[in-house]
């Protein structure tokens, strides 16, 4: 089930400049900003999810950096464990995902931040947890900033990937966040992904998040939110938390 990270979107999911004006992290949603120029944003993440069949997710790190003014490179390494209702459990190394972010149109352009985003998942190096094949994303990512710290963003994209009885898809999600004070960011989702296996069903989830600075470089990230669309197949419930760093 990939709607976290993301990219479960979806965390994704990813990366963030100032909390104030830009999103990712810890939505499925992601934004166009890419890591400033010279900089880093380091993720130490973990979520999961739980439907009828057992219980899934992933914990690790997310690693961003600003490559250039517009150019942001990405790589997730994850430790995925999955716990089926019926069978043995099994942890190991999951997919890892390379990534380039690229912001192609600027608010001061048009109003609004444009991004495309690919990102390639390894097979998985531990047989039982995530795919054994390559997948490719190719999602658009848009941000609107609001007046009295309002932010709009969201998008979508397919995702091409072959291998037992994996499908191709795509996905979608939209989000709203409000700063309440200096700091202190909530925020709202819906995301929609199509079926990404033969037997399969479309997912449709809810999330709510927070994003709060610790300090000047740790900020703590987290998001919770009920499936919507047959909850018992796709997913009862997902969550992520993350300590991001930021250099």
């Amino acid at each position: 089930m990939r709607l976290r990270r993301r990219s479960l979107a979806l965390a994704a999911a990813l990366a963030l400049a100032p909390l104030a004006c830009s999103a990712g992290p810890p939505y499925a949603s992601d934004d166009p900003e890419p890591t400033e120029h010279g900089h880093y944003e380091i993720y130490f993440f973990a979520d999961g999810s739980s439907a009828q069949a057992g219980r899934d997710g992933a914990a690790g790190v997310d690693f961003n950096y600003g490559a250039g003014e517009n150019l942001q490179l990405t790589a997730v390494l994850p430790l995925a464990y999955d716990d089926p209702a019926h069978g043995r459990a099994s942890s190991g190394v999951g997919n890892v995902e390379l990534a380039a972010k690229y912001r192609v149109l600027h608010a001061q352009e048009i109003g609004w931040d444009v991004a495309v985003f690919p990102r390639v998942f390894l097979p998985s190096a531990s047989r039982g947890v995530g795919d054994q094949h390559l997948g490719v994303l190719l999602p658009v990512w848009l941000q609107r900033e609001i007046d009295d710290g309002w932010t709009t963003f969201g998008g979508g994209g397919c995702e091409w990937h072959r291998g037992g009885d994996a499908r191709d898809f795509c996905l979608a999600g939209w989000a709203v966040m409000h700063e309440i004070r200096k700091g202190l960011t909530l925020g709202a989702e819906l995301v929609h992904q199509g079926a990404d296996t033969r037997d399969g069903h479309a997912s449709t989830r809810l999330g709510v998040g927070i994003d709060y600075d610790l300090s000047e470089h740790w900020h703590l990230l987290a998001a919770a939110g009920p499936g919507l669309e047959r909850p018992a197949q796709t997913g009862r419930y997902a969550w992520y938390v993350s300590l991001e760093l930021t250099l």
